[in-house]
């Protein structure tokens, strides 16, 4: 395992020491892990279905609450924490995409959220009696230039009415709550294109069929997505998070932990891939000898192996960063596109060396090929990547 890179500080530089991290939240994820086979992934897979009793397992175990404080239930960690949890799950097999969003959709409430909301949310939130799933962002018609959104929301005594339309918010029908993103004051009435843009929770429980109506979306991996129509929907003026017109600068706080535990998840279905190709090529016979012997499949793994060493670095150094208070916009940016990448890169060697039985059910290659190639994707594209690294740390021109 490489380098860990922990959370302190000294003489202003992050301090590194060499361990593995976090073993005994790793030994305790697997445990949950192996009551759930391939065969229960596959099944939901194939069925479209939320898998409600792993969600609930995870929940149970208190890991859904790891960063949450302990004066509201969860267990305090940090990020790199959550990282592991993350990451441990998709080694095993398995996936959290269900309700990872739980850990970096709580930021905005923790860290912007007045007392009364946090005593509210947060203590059901760290149980899993409250679910809080879903982040009402993307729309059909801006897409990730979401200082552009059309969803509005306008003041009427004590509540807001918001009108508008979500596309892309995932567990939106298995959530309790969503964390909705809307204009309070339109684009031309401001004078950066970030201000007006305001944060509200949203109790779902209450809004389905009276303002809210939501429409699955069917897609090539089982990611519970939906389209989120919003008709005069009435929100308490007391579900506004921080202050009105800010919000777009609160979820950015959210968005590098977003990056470093999406990227964890990556780089765990990377290991994956690399594990079930290493045993398959050793175990598959060909011409007398095992087909891991031929540099055309034995090199592939190992570059795939040292591509995920490469980019667990750079996840950990994000994390790292994180947690001690500092910027890390560049790191995190860069840690989930190459972990996207690794992992890409060795799902697709996994399928190579599998050959023709990568594309059989039975062995869960393609399901997992299926849902890694998301991460190039979501929930930033590499080229948005590729544009900020380029602006913010080459200091070249703004190409988006």
């Amino acid at each position: 395992m490489v380098a860990n890179l922990e959370s302190t500080v000294e003489s202003g530089e992050v301090a590194m020491s060499i361990d593995l991290d976090w073993p005994e939240i790793r030994d305790g994820v697997r445990n949950v892990c192996a009551e759930f086979p391939a065969e229960y992934w596959r099944e939901k897979d194939e069925a479209s279905e939320y898998p409600t009793e792993f969600v609930n397992a995870l929940a149970a175990a208190g890991w859904l609450a790891a960063l949450i404080p302990e004066e509201y239930g969860g267990a305090g960690l940090p990020v790199r924490a959550a990282a592991v949890i993350l990451e441990t799950i998709h080694h095993a097999g398995c996936s959290a995409a269900a309700c990872h969003a739980q850990m970096y959709i709580m930021g905005t409430l923790l860290k912007h959220g007045n007392e009364d909301q946090k005593r509210r949310y947060l203590p059901g939130i760290a149980t899993g009696d409250i679910r809080l799933q879903a982040f009402g962002v993307s729309e059909p018609t801006t897409g990730t230039d979401t200082t552009q959104l059309k969803t509005r929301a306008v003041r009427n005594g004590d509540h807001y009415v918001v009108n508008g339309q979500k596309i892309w918010t995932s567990r939106a029908l298995q959530s309790d709550l969503m964390l909705l993103l809307a204009r309070t004051t339109p684009a031309d009435e401001v004078k950066r294109r970030t201000d007006g843009i305001s944060v509200f929770l949203v109790d779902l429980r209450e809004a389905r069929g009276n303002g809210v109506e939501i429409t699955p979306i069917p897609t090539m991996i089982n990611h519970n997505t939906n389209q989120v129509f919003i008709d005069d929907l009435k929100v308490p003026a007391e579900n506004l998070i921080g202050e009105e017109g800010r919000g777009f600068r609160y979820i950015l706080d959210g968005m590098n932990a977003e990056r470093v535990l999406v990227g964890s998840e990556a780089l765990g279905d990377g290991r994956w891939f690399v594990d079930k190709a290493v045993e398959y090529a050793n175990d598959r016979v060909v011409f007398g000898s095992p087909i891991g012997k031929n540099q055309g499949i034995q090199f592939p793994i190992a570059r795939a192996h040292a591509e995920l060493d490469a980019a667990e670095l750079m996840l950990r150094k994000a994390a790292a960063l994180f947690d001690s208070g500092r910027d890390c916009g560049a790191e995190a940016n860069m840690g989930k596109m190459l972990a996207s990448e690794a992992a890409w890169h060795a799902g697709d060697t996994c399928m190579q060396t599998f050959g023709g039985f990568g594309f059989a059910r039975e062995f869960d290659i393609e399901r997992k090929w299926r849902e890694v190639r998301l991460f190039q994707t979501a929930p930033i594209s590499t080229n948005l990547i590729l544009g900020y690294i380029g602006q913010h740390v080459l200091g070249m021109p703004r190409s988006y």
